[in-house]
């Protein structure tokens, strides 16, 4: 428990016994006033109930909690807001106890599930599959934190139109070439064909309308659209030469993405594929048309009558009887639950998907799965870079690799500018340039809300000092430093006098677990980001303002070596959580 709920359940138990009144919980804020105190607490909630002014309710409050409490040092009133002087030893015990449980986590005896990344197989990943996948990843270090297993998954989109492009054209245009032989990048090699397949169609979407042919007309006869619609039909029916084409450019794909993965930092405990799961659902339209849940049109169409819900009808079963995203998303929501024991499922998508996860949500509740209530999608906004938005079918998209590549090359040269680095081998070096420029990525990234919107910058991301990745990377290498030099082993030190730096460092390390359930709970690692970074400041306001080594009393010389030390685990840990390494020189 961190200090200030302690404050709030003494303060709850007071209230009770001295004004008989339940279930009353009083603000309590750290104190950033120049008047005496640790923490404030804010009476005014009890002025209306009591019929007493807030001075007078603030003098009993600390007069009590002085006496029947070993909390309270001493109390001061200024205007109805109750300062309170936390007794020093109290932060001491709690600081040992802190050291003690760090590495304990609580057990909460459910499963989540968190889907995240499912690219589709046409084309490498991008900018935006950057944040999707640093915050499933992300969310799902947060929930393992917080005490719950957690199985990560990803459904890759493996088939449909888009994909047959990228094959048609490497059928017409490949020349037999392969991502061997020309040194490519398998997910690139067949990212390249799909823009190569978007060139020809618009070429031949000009042809038609140079002949006369209305510009939408031209898009459904342009004989490359036509060869592509027909490639999928012969996957459907299963044409043996398409789907060997198909297993081997998906196989390039695969392997690429691996890689872009692994340098990422993210993984996954299963994979699913679009290819075995689009017929999933097709079960589930039976069962609504029994139920009444769903309709059949006249044509043999399938649909879900959500108006009084709020939302429209929505198409589940085409005339031909082909199935919809939607069908098969139903499908997959169900199997996920028979085949793991999952108490909730988490959707990482972006927010233009926001209508389509209600639909989904509301229709599984239709058709009485109990479970429809777990379901949450982690919708996100689009990133975007300073020049603007991306098209992948023109080929403007700004590649996740590159992007890694720059980032890495930015830490590199900055690092050599600044000579953080020297003295360390070169191999050592190439390490540290790798972690300090995925740090500053991923840290910038995932500080920012995820429901926001945001626009990455390169640049400021790398910067050594403000709310950053280096800068915070710069504050944990310079506690394994110290820790170097003063040959640091934990030692418990019982009695020491604190001062406010120490205090406000020991009270935010009490927050850690605080601040893990509340990011738990609303999926933002943007809470676990801006406390690391609110942490990091604290100690380097605590190391600037207090002398450590050159310390002749050994016995504050080895608490703030302590109090380093364990700041540097929660740092370590929060970073963690984030997806981010550590270096310690720097």
């Amino acid at each position: 428990m961190n200090i200030k709920d302690i404050i709030e359940e003494k303060l709850s138990l007071i209230i009770l016994n001295v004004y008989q009144l339940k279930d009353i919980k009083l603000e309590v804020q750290e104190n950033k006033t120049e008047f005496e105190g640790d923490f404030t607490i804010v009476t005014f909630p009890l002025v209306k109930q009591l019929k007493k002014n807030p001075e007078s309710i603030g003098i009993e409050l600390g007069e009590s909690l002085t006496a029947q409490t070993d909390l309270v040092e001493s109390f001061n009133v200024v205007k109805g807001f109750l300062n309170i002087k936390i007794n020093n030893q109290f932060f001491v015990d709690n600081f040992r106890s802190l050291n003690e449980s760090f590495s304990k986590i609580e057990k909460k005896n459910s499963t989540v599930m968190v889907e995240y990344s499912s690219p589709n197989t046409n084309k490498p990943l991008h900018l935006g599959h950057i944040r999707n996948n640093l915050l499933g990843f992300s969310v799902a270090q947060i929930l393992k934190e917080a005490g719950y297993d957690v199985i990560k998954t990803q459904i890759i989109n493996d088939r449909g139109i888009h994909i047959c492009k990228s094959m048609l054209a490497w059928e017409k245009f490949g020349n037999g070439e392969t991502p061997e032989t020309t040194h490519t990048k398998g997910d690139k090699f067949v990212g390249n064909y799909y823009v190569e397949f978007d060139k020809n169609y618009k070429k031949e979407i000009s042809e038609l309308v140079q002949q006369g042919v209305t510009e939408e007309q031209a898009k459904k006869d342009a004989p490359v659209m036509k060869e592509a619609q027909k490639m999928l039909l012969d996957w459907e029916s299963g044409d043996e030469k398409v789907r060997n084409l198909w297993s081997e450019m998906n196989s390039w794909v695969y392997k690429g993405f691996n890689e872009t993965y692994k340098r990422l930092g993210v993984d996954f405990d299963q994979v699913q594929y679009e290819s075995n799961t689009y017929l999933l659902g097709k079960d589930l339209i039976q069962e609504g048309l029994d139920k009444g849940v769903l309709y059949q049109k006249e044509d043999g169409s399938v649909w879900c009558d959500l108006t009084d819900e709020g939302l429209d009808q929505k198409l589940l079963l085409r005339s031909d009887g082909t199935s919809v995203y939607m069908t098969q998303d139903l499908g997959t929501a169900v199997e996920r639950f028979k085949d793991n024991d999952i108490q909730k499922l988490i959707y990482t998508v972006g927010n233009e998907q926001d209508y389509h996860f209600q639909v989904l949500f509301k229709i599984l509740k239709k058709l009485g799965y109990s479970w429809a209530d777990q379901l949450f999608h982690l919708s996100y906004g689009m990133v975007e870079l300073p020049e603007g938005k991306m098209k992948s079918r023109e080929g403007t998209v700004v590649d996740a690799d590159d992007l890694m590549q720059e980032m890495y090359e930015t830490a590199k040269a900055k690092a050599q500018e600044l000579g953080k680095l020297e003295g360390l081998s070169e191999e050592e070096k190439e390490m540290s340039y790798e972690i300090i420029g995925l740090a500053a990525l991923k840290y910038f990234m995932l500080k920012v809300d995820p429901k926001k919107k945001m626009l990455f910058n390169p640049a400021e991301s790398i910067e050594f000092n403000g709310n950053t990745g280096p800068f915070i990377l710069y504050t944990y290498a310079r506690i394994q430093s110290l820790k170097g030099k003063a040959n640091f082993e934990y030692k418990e030190v019982s009695n020491v006098a604190l001062n406010e730096f120490e205090k406000e460092l020991i009270t935010l390390l009490t927050n850690y677990r605080l601040v893990v359930e509340k990011a738990a709970e609303s999926l933002s690692p943007a809470l676990i980001a801006n406390y690391v970074y609110d942490l990091v400041k604290s100690y380097n306001s605590f190391y600037q303002s207090n002398p450590i080594l050159k310390l002749e009393d050994e016995n504050l010389k080895q608490f703030r070596l302590n109090l380093s030390d364990l700041t540097g685990k929660t740092i370590k840990k929060s970073l963690e959580l984030l997806g981010i390494g550590t270096v310690n020189r720097m």
